[in-house]
């Protein structure tokens, strides 16, 4: 299953050889350096591009410098879903009984629909440290409905089992599927 999963964010399963930075999943398409995330990703329109064969979904992936607790503007377009930030942090009661607590790991990934139609997002987020190992991946999206057009909503990307070293991160790779 973490073999499927590796697949999925265009990344190499353990045993393979490991690859120096993560790539499109788009065939033929060179890897593109990690912008600082303050600067519009420049080949974000570009990087969005229907899939092979027939499937009308729009993909996007690229690489970008990382930060714990801190939100990082982003400037990615994918046909018309804006990917304004992410932020990665643990879930914690801040009051209440349970002030103190920690339930989870997430990259939250907000968006707003400027397209005149409806946006079914799928997201998938991996976080690397300084020499490329990856610390921890997490997807999601929308599983009922859409994001309708002119709205803003936030999505939460969870972190399970390996994720306690997501602190010491240095980039992270963010992939943005929409579908029908």
């Amino acid at each position: 299953m973490l073999h499927a999963a590796l697949l999925v964010l265009g990344l190499q399963a353990p045993d393979a050889k490991p690859a120096p930075e993560a790539k499109h999943a788009q065939e033929g398409a060179t890897p593109a350096k990690a912008p600082a995330v303050e600067a519009k990703a420049e080949s974000a329109p570009a990087a969005a591009s229907p899939a092979p064969a027939g499937k009308p979904l729009s993909f996007f992936s690229e690489k970008f410098d990382y930060a714990w607790e801190k939100t990082l503007p982003l400037a990615v377009d994918v046909d018309g879903l804006k990917v304004n930030a992410i932020f990665f942090a643990r879930r914690e009661a801040k009051t209440g009984i349970f002030k103190g607590a920690e339930f989870g790991t997430r990259a939250q990934v907000e968006v707003t629909n400027t397209a005149a139609k409806p946006r079914t997002p799928g997201f998938a987020v991996a976080v690397f440290d300084a020499g490329g190992r990856l610390l921890g991946a997490a997807s999601g999206g929308t599983k009922l409905g859409t994001v309708k057009p002119g709205e803003t909503e936030t999505f939460d990307l969870n972190f399970t089992q390996v994720k306690e070293r997501l602190p010491l991160g240095a980039s992270f790779v963010l992939s943005v599927e929409l579908r029908d």
